[in-house]
């Protein structure tokens, strides 16, 4: 039986024996799990292209600015002095993917995936409209460069090369935020010869990928692959070849009308070899579960149609596990996966806990680096502080002032009294507290100071105030 052959764990599925590239021609999907796909896929896009053009409360739905270090994750913004929060959401997102990946295999990279929705819904699908389907794409591909030949191809790189500057603009929406972007774009170009220069930096990794490196991305440069080889098990439900029912006693054997299959010792599969060609990275899924399969489901599609077309049962390729087909075991929710889902849901109660408790304003009250105590008239001491007060809204907060609310005493700040925070900004400066020394009980005291918006509290703060140890 070919799954007793193991020469193709030896290397990758897209190179040949001289260690070059093999180019997979994958044959064009269809079926009903495609078409799942297909509607999935295409709102998932919608959401990756609307999301940064999205506002809520004046946020932008999803931002990722590293070079400002401003994130808005589903409307929520964050600061560096959030990025504790930000951890925990990353942290989050991985131990749900390590979950689904426990229970489902590589769903995500056949499902969700940005970079197999991309090249299998936008750009294969162009391949296809212009090369042709898995014959014609290869027959093109050896033949000499004629003019039907630089026509197809300078359509499609054509093609390739604006919906990859599209990408690239969404991308840049994500990093420096979709106004700023908007407002570039109403400039123009020569305006910003430098976000001009990055945008087409990032198109042109997008058209190496999508127009070449393709699969390899799957195969060789994602770690998730890797990852998966540690989290699946027996009870794991992965694309699965049915090999118990495939192979028979006898092994797979071609198709012929009005023989008795069951008779002959032969399993169902009547290798075709259909599964292999509408496979994306090039495998042969009867090989067993590999590190190049990234759960699609065009194998299935293709099978089913198949053994349609035969009038034998559909599922010879299906969602199943190890154990389903070895020993009929349906599907559990082992200990493994409990432990999973209650770490996950710890730390979303953290997350969502920490979210609530997070204010719109945080402020920042330090003693002045290198300066001790000052001696004032009437036994008073005084300290110098630094302040920093961010805004995490998209409204100014206006008539800002300070209080000492755990002892009696002045604060004096160094410009104004009062003043304004800007809107998604920060407001910083230097100020005093006066205190007098019988107040003070101890030589470093415990401050609580209040910022208050006209009378409103809106936040409290602590700080650390010196006094003379003589003065106890």
């Amino acid at each position: 039986m070919a799954q007793d052959s193991e020469h193709f764990r030896d290397s990758i599925g897209t190179i040949n024996e001289d260690g070059k590239r093999a180019w997979v021609y994958p044959k064009k999907p269809s079926g009903k799990l495609y078409e799942y796909r297909k509607y999935v896929s295409y709102a998932l896009l919608l959401f990756l292209v609307a999301s940064p053009f999205i506002k809520i409360n004046g946020n932008q739905f999803l931002m990722f600015n590293v070079l400002e270090r401003r994130f808005n994750i589903f409307g929520f913004p964050f600061w560096p002095q959030d990025f504790h929060l930000f951890v925990i959401s990353m942290i989050i997102g991985v131990v749900f993917i390590a979950l689904f990946t426990v229970a489902f295999g590589r769903i995500f990279c056949g499902w969700m995936c940005p970079q197999t929705i991309f090249l299998e819904m936008v750009f294969r699908r162009i391949e296809y409209w212009i090369d042709g389907d898995r014959g014609a794409q290869i027959k093109l591909d050896r033949q000499e460069w004629n003019a039907e030949k630089i026509r197809k191809r300078t359509l499609k790189w054509f093609l390739f090369f604006i919906i990859s500057f599209l990408i690239a603009n969404v991308f840049l929406a994500y990093l420096i935020g979709s106004d700023r972007l908007i407002r570039y774009v109403i400039d123009g170009p020569l305006q910003h010869v430098g976000t001009l220069v990055s945008l087409l930096i990032f198109t042109s990794v997008f058209y190496f990928i999508f127009a070449w490196f393709r699969e390899q991305v799957c195969i060789i440069a994602c770690p998730y692959g890797r990852m998966q080889g540690v989290l699946l098990d027996n009870k794991s439900i992965v694309v699965a070849y049915d090999h118990k029912r495939g192979e028979g006693e006898n092994g797979r054997k071609k198709f012929r009308k009005s023989e008795d299959r069951n008779a002959l010792g032969n399993g169902d599969c009547i290798d075709c070899n259909q599964c292999v060609n509408v496979c994306p990275t090039g495998i042969d899924i009867r090989n067993g579960t590999q590190l190049e399969c990234v759960n699609c489901t065009a194998c299935i599609d293709e099978c089913n149609t198949i053994m349609d077309k035969v009038n034998l049962p559909k599922g010879l390729i299906r969602y199943a596990s190890e154990d389903e087909i070895v020993k009929k075991e349906k599907f559990k929710f082992t200990p493994r996966l409990k432990g999973y889902t209650a770490v996950l849901f710890i730390l979303t109660g953290i997350l969502v806990g920490m979210l609530f408790l997070r204010n719109d304003l945080e402020a920042t009250i330090l003693r002045l680096p290198g300066q001790l105590y000052e001696h004032k008239p009437n036994n008073v001491i005084s300290n110098v502080f630094t302040y920093k007060l961010i805004n995490k809204t998209t409204k100014n907060v206006d008539d800002v002032h300070f209080k000492l609310l755990s002892h009696k005493g002045n604060i004096i700040l160094v410009r104004h009294e009062d003043f304004d925070v800007p809107a998604q900004d920060l407001s910083e400066g230097t100020l005093f507290i006066e205190i007098n020394n019988s107040a003070l009980k101890d030589d470093k005291e415990k401050l609580e100071i209040g910022v208050y918006s006209g009378d409103k509290l809106i936040e409290t703060t602590t700080t650390s105030f010196l006094a003379p140890r003589s003065y106890k």
